[in-house]
C-alpha cells in the first residue's frame, strides 16, 4: 500500500433526515464531523435536508444541491462528504454537478482505517475493503477516477495507481490480498486455538470507537497500548495476560472499535480480527459514560455483536469516563461505572471482573491436609480462592472458592473435594 501524507482539506458535510433515521440523525451528523476531523479535514459548512424519499439522481433536491454548490464557491471548499451511502451513479452525478470531489461516510471511514492501519495484516485488510468498495465505482466513471488523482481524503490506503487500474487488474489484486490474508488467518487461528486449548480464562474488550478500550487494556495489563482521544485509535487485535487475583491469570484481548453504519466491506475484511473477541469467556463492553449518545452506541455494539454471533457470550458492562460525565444514568444494569484513569477505578473494575467470573464458575470447598499443601499453588492458578484458613489442631487447610466447569475435574480426579452445584 502506498502511504500519502495527511493533508488538511476544507470540506462540506451533507446529510438527509428521513423517517428511518430521524432518531439517530443528529448524533450521526455530529459523528460525521468528528470522522472528517479525524481524517484531517476542516469542516466549513453542514447542510441537512428532510426528505421522505431520497433523490435517486442526487440524493438531495436540486434546490439544496444548488445551495451547496454556491457555498462551495464562496468557501473555496475542496470536497463534499455525504452522510448516506452513495451509489456509483449518484457519486458521478454529484461530482459532475458540484465540480469537486464527493465521497460518502463509508469511504471516509475506510480512509481513516487506512490512516490507522499499522500492521501488515491490518493494511491488507483495509486495502481489501477499499478495493471492494471502489470496484463498482471505477466502471464507466471517468470523472470519479479523475477526481481521485488529486489524492487526499478518500484516496488514501490503496494509492492512486490502484485506483487508476481497470477492473480486471483490481480483481487480480483482490485475489492476491485474499490469498495473503488466508495465510495470515491460519497463523492467527493456530494462536487462537492454542489459547482456546489452554485453561486460562479469556477476557475480550468490545465497544464503540473511542470509548476507552485501549485505556482499560493498558490499566489492567500494565502494557503500553496506543491510546488517544480519537476515532479508531486501535485496529489490530492485541492479547496480553495478567494476574487478576493472586496467581489466577487471565488473558485480555483488545480489538477494533465499532461505529454506526460500519461499512459491510470493513466487517468482512476485518472478520478474522473481530472474531478474536468471539472466542473469549467474558466480554467487557466498554461504554463512554460522558457521551450523551451512549445509548445509541450501546445499541450499535449489541447489533454488531449479534451479527458476529457473539450474543451468547457473557458480558460485563463497563461505563468508563465517569469523571467527565454530567448527570449520568446507566441504561444497562447491572453494570460497573468507573474512570479507568484513577487507581480506584482500576481496582473497582478488577473486583467487578472477579465477581462476574465467580458467577460463571461453580463453588467448591475442601479440607486440605498440611501434607497435601503442595496443591495450593495449583489451586491459586486455576481457581478464584475466597478463603484459605489453616487449622493447626487438625493440621488442615480449609479452602473455599470457585472454579470453571472445564477445570473442576482436577479437583474431583485428585479426590480433593466435592464441588457444589
Amino acid at each position: 500500500m502506498i502511504k500519502t501524507e495527511k493533508t488538511q482539506e476544507k470540506v462540506v458535510l451533507v446529510g438527509v433526515e428521513s423517517f428511518d433515521n430521524n432518531q439517530t440523525f443528529e448524533a450521526s451528523m455530529t459523528e460525521l464531523a468528528s470522522l472528517a476531523e479525524t481524517a484531517g479535514a476542516v469542516v466549513t459548512t453542514v447542510f441537512t435536508q428532510k426528505k421522505e424519499r431520497l433523490d435517486g439522481k442526487y440524493l438531495v433536491g436540486i434546490g439544496k444541491l444548488q445551495e451547496i454548490k454556491d457555498n462551495l464557491e464562496a468557501d473555496e471548499a475542496d470536497m463534499v462528504i455525504f452522510n448516506e451511502k452513495l451509489t456509483p451513479r449518484q457519486n458521478v452525478n454529484l461530482e459532475g454537478f458540484l465540480g469537486v470531489k464527493v465521497i460518502d461516510r463509508m469511504q471516509l471511514i475506510l480512509d481513516i482505517f487506512a490512516l490507522r492501519a499499522r500492521s501488515h495484516v491490518g493494511m491488507l485488510q483495509v486495502e481489501l475493503a477499499q478495493l471492494k468498495y471502489l470496484l463498482p465505482r471505477l466502471s464507466g466513471s471517468k470523472g470519479l477516477e479523475l477526481s481521485r488523482q488529486a489524492g487526499g481524503i478518500g484516496s488514501r490506503g490503496a494509492g492512486e495507481s490502484q485506483l487508476e487500474t481497470d477492473r480486471r487488474h483490481i480483481r487480480h489484486r483482490l485475489e492476491i490480498i485474499e490469498a495473503q490474508l488466508k495465510k495470515a488467518e491460519k497463523v492467527q487461528e493456530n494462536s487462537r486455538q492454542k489459547r482456546n486449548n489452554s485453561s486460562v480464562f479469556k477476557l475480550g474488550l468490545i465497544g464503540y470507537t473511542n470509548a476507552g478500550k485501549s485505556s482499560v487494556f493498558n490499566a489492567l495489563t500494565q502494557k503500553i497500548q496506543y491510546e488517544q482521544d480519537e476515532l479508531f485509535a486501535t485496529l489490530d487485535a492485541t492479547t496480553k495476560d495478567f494476574s487478576l487475583q493472586d496467581e489466577f491469570t487471565v488473558t485480555l484481548t483488545d480489538t477494533v472499535g465499532f461505529i454506526q453504519d460500519l461499512p459491510t466491506e470493513l466487517v468482512q475484511a476485518f472478520k478474522s480480527t473481530l472474531e478474536e473477541s468471539n472466542n473469549v469467556d467474558l466480554l467487557l463492553h466498554v461504554i463512554d459514560a460522558s457521551d450523551p449518545n451512549h445509548k445509541i452506541h450501546e445499541d450499535v455494539v449489541e447489533s454488531i455483536m449479534k451479527d458476529l454471533g457473539m450474543s451468547d457470550i457473557p458480558v460485563l458492562t463497563v461505563y468508563n469516563k465517569l469523571d467527565l460525565a454530567e448527570h449520568f444514568a446507566p441504561t444497562i444494569l447491572p453494570s460497573v461505572q468507573i474512570s479507568i484513569k484513577s487507581e480506584a477505578g482500576v481496582q473497582q473494575l478488577r473486583q467487578a471482573i472477579i465477581a462476574k467470573i465467580t458467577e460463571l464458575f461453580v463453588p467448591f470447598a475442601l479440607d486440605l491436609p498440611y501434607a497435601a499443601a503442595y496443591h495450593l499453588p495449583m489451586l491459586r492458578k486455576i481457581a478464584l480462592l475466597e478463603t484459605v484458613v489453616a487449622e493447626d489442631e487438625t493440621e488442615t487447610y480449609h479452602v473455599s472458592g470457585s472454579i470453571s466447569e472445564r477445570e473442576k475435574w482436577r479437583l474431583v480426579e485428585d479426590g480433593l473435594c466435592r464441588v457444589s452445584h
